[in-house]
């Protein structure tokens, strides 16, 4: 019983805590407060991982996304020095961020209404809890990773290099 009590407490600490770095992430002015309340949340869902018995998609929630890429979004931020530019910018609400409100608040009403009406019964796929057990979580990601999911795999890189190019491209440009 007072594992369970733990176990809840703990989730209800890192949900909320989860949310409210998400919230600080797009309200905050200065890009790099809003990569480190970004770190802070990939922590909280490796933690929710970690509640879930899921080790190894924690660990490379930890190391892959608060890890290495964010350092490099951290990098390309300071390469592109946005603080020059938020100085220079001050419009109070640009037509494309009452786009976005917009859009967020029907994104919100559609996930309410999908979880208030429906239960998803999820996939069925060959990866049962069981043969997961027998064969390792390692094995099954790795599995899927490089067969099912290799090209979205391969298109998530490229476009990590492309952008990493362009924010490159964007800041020797005005030097």
């Amino acid at each position: 019983m007072a594992g369970n009590v733990f176990y809840w407490i703990v989730f209800v600490g890192t949900a909320l805590t989860a949310i409210f770095a998400a919230v600080m992430v797009i309200t905050r002015r200065s890009p790099i407060h809003s990569a480190m309340f970004l770190i802070l949340n990939f922590l909280c869902i490796a933690v929710l991982y970690l509640l879930l018995n899921s080790q190894f998609i924690a660990i490379v929630q930890v190391m892959i996304y608060a890890g290495a890429i964010m350092m490099l979004v951290i990098f390309v931020i300071m390469l592109l020095n946005v603080e020059e530019e938020e100085r220079r910018r001050k419009i109070s609400a640009s037509p494309a961020q009452i786009i976005g409100v917009v859009l967020v608040l029907i994104l919100f009403a559609q996930l309410i209404y999908g979880v208030g009406v429906y239960v998803l019964p999820g996939e069925w796929s060959e990866f049962t809890r069981e043969r997961i057990t027998q064969i390792g979580d390692i094995k099954a990601v790795a599995g899927l990773l490089f067969t099912k999911f290799l090209f979205p795999f391969e298109v998530a890189s490229i476009l990590l290099l492309v952008g990493i190019i362009g924010a490159v491209i964007l800041s020797k440009k005005e030097r």
